[in-house]
């Protein structure tokens, strides 16, 4: 896997097709039918400094910040991104500090600063899982939180054939993969869920919560019979993590 050629890939991507294909997830859903007014994972954020990891349209920062949060910051591998963030949020009167950098690197973010780091949907595309948790990590304050949310790896694995879900996938395969979307390309692995964990406890955290059960309540309400709404009644699609430095 060459890193460089994964953030070229995907940065053009977000660039130029991004939100418009893939769609926005944003607080305050964590992913297809689980969410923060549910599941209560940040409570109070008055007074807080915020980084958002992969800011995408600025969506999340925005509810942090009407949330009262003192600091926005985020950092996000899209220019084109960055920018959509930077408008929306002057728009809404927020303001935030704003960093274009993949999430692996240095980039000038403080370290021990933080009382929380989160990323809606973006921690997946890191081509360094463990030490992209250990910079996270370094920017929380002692006891600092963590809160991540990603696509359910065994949701990755499994198709619909015939009225039944079958594996197509091996569950242990992590290898990387380009993945061709609307004329445009991206590149990802799907990594177990014992390697987020396994990387977490590496980098120093203790895991307090993991969700990845579908909210049946908020799929009612949107009566949802889509093949993808099954689907997320029999297997997780979406999984959350909130986890504190130790």
């Amino acid at each position: 896997m060459d890193k460089n050629f994964v953030y070229k890939t995907n940065s053009f991507y977000w660039d130029t097709k991004g939100n418009e294909f893939l769609g926005a997830i944003v607080l305050p859903f964590y992913g297809a039918f689980v969410s923060e007014e549910k599941c209560q994972l940040f409570g109070d954020v008055s007074g807080k400094k915020m980084l958002e990891v992969g800011c995408g349209n600025g969506q999340s920062l925005q509810y942090q910040g009407e949330r009262k949060a003192s600091e926005l910051w985020a950092v996000d591998i899209s220019e084109k991104q960055i920018e959509k963030a930077t408008q929306h949020l002057k728009a809404c009167g927020l303001s935030a500090k704003l960093i274009c950098s993949p999430m692996e690197e240095e980039c000038g973010i403080p370290v021990d600063y933080f009382d929380f780091v989160y990323s809606i949907y973006a921690i997946g595309w890191t081509t360094d899982l463990e030490g992209t948790f250990c910079r996270i990590a370094s920017y929380l304050k002692k006891d600092g939180v963590f809160i991540f949310s990603w696509s359910h790896p065994i949701h990755r694995c499994v198709v619909a054939e015939n009225d039944m879900l079958v594996f197509n996938k091996c569950y242990f395969d992590e290898s990387w993969y380009s993945l061709s979307l609307d004329d445009g390309v991206l590149t990802l692995s799907d990594r177990k869920l014992s390697t987020y964990v396994n990387a977490l406890a590496k980098a120093g955290f203790a895991i307090e919560q993991m969700i990845e059960e579908s909210d049946d309540e908020f799929m009612q309400s949107r009566d949802d019979n889509s093949d993808f709404a099954k689907r997320a009644k029999m297997l997780p699609v979406t999984f959350v993590v909130k986890a504190r430095k130790l």
